[in-house]
């Protein structure tokens, strides 16, 4: 460990402040979703907050893709060790 100067980072305090700055503005975004008329091409985008369902939706499903994946890619430990 060094013992240089604390980064901002380095207190939880403030990473719990971020992630809960975060999940307000993404409630924030999807409450604003009820108040403005929206112009669409599917009947289904009228839904309520589709597109914030949507979007967390896909990156599950790449986070899960991605950990099966990386049964299929991940090399011994000393594969590049000749």
């Amino acid at each position: 460990m060094s013992d240089g100067p604390k980064g901002w980072f380095d207190e939880p305090r403030n990473v719990t402040r971020i992630v809960y700055g975060l999940a307000a503005i993404c409630a924030g975004l999807v409450f604003a979703d009820l108040f403005y008329h929206k112009h669409v091409h599917f009947g289904f985008e009228e839904w309520f907050g589709i597109w914030g369902f949507f979007g967390f939706a896909a990156f599950f499903f790449i986070v899960l893709a991605g950990k099966q994946l990386r049964k299929v890619l991940m090399r011994d430990e000393d594969y590049y060790d000749e």
